[in-house]
């Protein structure tokens, strides 16, 4: 019989692997200071490109303040307990009507955080007997609830209607044999590459196939459409997603989701969903900031403006210098490039250190492998002059990596760590 912790140090994951190497730094690195375009890592200033504070609320005078004032008035506890014992508020009630109204659905539900609101929407939707349809490149999320599925489960090829069609003919076939529904899950926007998902020929294919749509539109809410609504309004088809999901940890800055249905479907998920009904109720502060908040995001269409010109400016200037953004048509901004993961690392601690420019890098097994991917969140926040600076560092780089200045780098690393272990 095998000790779990003795598997446990002996296989520490894809990530925990590099723990060693990458944590403080390239792993739960620490950033100072108020969350804005410039922050303080490691005792220096940096441009910051790894907030996905879109819209620029975190420090906005009227958000700082309701929630100084919320968190005086009723302290950071406030409601007590579930809200299905005894944490319901007139303001919970409210932020639900105006989110539900804003999404064009009949009723809204407010969640705890976004993670475990997907994972307990999910579980909640389906019985045994029903078959999930869902794409490959879904977040941990959606992943995560699925795994909680006691029935049938099938993926589709990233954003291919075609392949999600075969398996729309696939799990049709299944839910008949055993009396259940069917459950097609995307995403409004794709958080890693950026790519919006294809909800409108999704929902094209009711016509053919009987489903409900679940779509987790996080980084789509306050981003997309012509009132920020989402990517379901952005792509016409916000009526025909049967339960729409998004997260207060992007465009609205804070902590909590909301999910919104028909009104009798959201009666029943609240009665359902064991992550909301086991645990206490969201607290008094994230949801008074939240008015705030969702008042700002529906009220300063120069917000979000200002928002897609910063979104604009990189992403030209990015190609302009020769990056792969992929096919990404968000503000998500994903610049690809090939190497090792040795490589990815180099390169990202040459624009921290050298250039002052803090961007998140991605790798295997997040992305497939000789992959490099560093992912830029532009915000309403980010100036001109930031934006200019991360370009020449860019531009930069990118000469090096052309002259294979990191896999140098890279190979002399390893040269250094076996000579190590061969004195060692």
């Amino acid at each position: 019989m095998t000790d779990i912790f003795q598997r446990l140090r002996e296989n520490p994951g894809p990530l925990g692997q590099f723990a060693d190497y990458a944590e403080g730094y390239f792993v739960f690195p620490k950033l100072e200071g108020p969350i804005g375009p410039r922050m303080r890592f490691q005792g220096r200033e940096v441009i910051f490109w790894s907030a996905n504070d879109y819209l620029g609320l975190c420090n906005h005078p009227e958000v700082l303040e309701a929630d100084a004032k919320a968190a005086a008035e009723y302290g950071m506890f406030y409601p007590m307990g579930a809200r299905a014992m005894s944490g319901e508020t007139e303001q919970h009630q409210q932020l639900e009507k105006e989110l539900a109204e804003f999404v064009n659905k009949e009723a809204a539900y407010l969640l705890n955080f976004g993670y475990q609101g997907m994972v307990s929407t999910i579980d909640a939707l389906v019985g045994r007997h029903d078959v999930i349809v869902y794409d490959s490149d879904s977040h941990a999320c959606i992943v995560d609830g699925v795994r909680l599925h006691l029935g049938k489960s099938f993926t589709y090829k990233h954003n291919d209607i075609a392949s999600l069609e075969k398996n729309l003919v696939r799990a049709t076939k299944v839910a008949e044999e055993q009396g259940g529904g069917i459950l097609v899950i995307t995403e409004g926007v794709f958080g890693m590459r950026g790519m919006q998902g294809k909800l409108k020929e999704i929902c094209e294919l009711k016509s053919k196939f009987n489903f409900r749509l679940l779509v987790d539109d996080a980084h789509g809410f306050g981003t997309l459409g012509k009132t920020g609504a989402g990517a379901g309004e952005e792509q016409g088809c916000q009526d025909q997603i049967d339960v729409y999901f998004s997260t207060f940890a992007k465009s609205m800055a804070g902590f909590g989701a909301f999910i919104a249905a028909d009104a009798d479907i959201i009666r029943i998920l609240k009665y359902n969903l064991r992550s909301q009904v086991f645990a206490k109720s969201l607290t008094m502060p994230m949801v008074i900031g939240g008015l705030k908040r969702f008042e700002l995001l529906r009220s300063r269409p120069e917000i979000k403006a200002k928002l897609w010109e910063n979104v604009h400016k990189l992403q030209n200037g990015l190609k302009e210098r020769g990056f792969n953004l992929g096919n990404s048509n968000t503000c998500v901004t994903p610049v690809m490039m090939e190497g090792s993961t040795v490589e990815a690392t180099l390169l990202s601690r040459d624009l921290r250190e050298n250039f002052g420019i803090f961007t998140s890098v991605v790798i295997y097994p997040v992305i497939p492998k000789g992959m490099i991917l560093l992912r830029l969140i532009p915000t309403a926040s980010h100036t001109d002059s930031e934006i200019n600076e991360t370009l020449a560092a860019f531009e930069a780089i990118h000469e090096k990596l052309v002259s294979g200045f990191y896999k140098k780098q890279e190979q002399k690393l390893l040269e250094e760590q076996n000579l190590q272990f061969k004195n060692s």
